[in-house]
């Protein structure tokens, strides 16, 4: 793989009056590991809803594969700063990584075995398939996180985005997971969003 994975050329971002991002250009190569630091209420959670097509920019252009954010969204696994669901909500942890199957294969009749398959290669590889039965509401801090990273692993991405994913989880779970991404890094682009 070679080329850029991400292009963003004099992007500006505002929330009604208030500029988070002011003329902001980066190239991100294909197989990068990046790190993204800034302080709280920096923009960087921004800047990943503007790469995944969230957002779009006031000003500026942004290539992610060659293509737009929107048309490149099914190459891109996000690991957001705060699940999308209720912690208390009644599913076990394969229900939510089969969720990063939506949208990438049938529409209608539920999951195929093929979804079924890529689910459980990446809950080994997240080291969660022991709790695949699990509900989410019975997991540690850590465990929920490599859940979500294995949902994002699930669609198959070239790209992996994960906002503030050390939040909540102690040192030694940490390293854990850094130690993932370096592995993962060998074959997707990775953006990391720290404070």
């Amino acid at each position: 793989m070679t080329g850029k994975a991400i292009e963003i050329e004099d992007v500006s971002f505002s929330y009604g009056d208030i500029p988070v991002l002011d003329h902001i250009s980066l190239e991100v190569p294909q197989l990068e590991f990046l790190g993204i630091v800034g302080p709280n209420a920096g923009g960087k959670s921004t800047l990943l809803k503007i790469i995944l097509g969230l957002l779009r920019p006031q000003q500026g252009k942004v290539r992610v594969l060659g293509s737009t954010p929107r048309r490149a969204r099914r190459n891109l696994g996000y690991v957001p700063q705060y699940p999308a669901f209720a912690r208390d909500f009644p599913v076990t942890v394969e229900q939510v990584v089969l969720m990063g199957r939506l949208g990438q294969g049938r529409i209608i009749g539920g999951y195929s075995r093929r979804d079924r398959e890529i689910a459980r290669r990446v809950m080994i590889e997240t080291e969660m398939d022991n709790l695949a039965q699990r509900r989410i509401d019975q997991l540690s801090g850590g465990q929920l996180q490599r859940a979500l990273v294995a949902r994002a692993l699930a669609c198959e991405p070239k790209i992996l985005l994960l906002d503030e994913p050390t939040a909540n989880i102690d040192m030694r779970v940490e390293n854990e997971l850094f130690d993932l991404l370096k592995i993962l890094n060998k074959r997707m682009t990775i953006l990391v969003v720290s404070h």
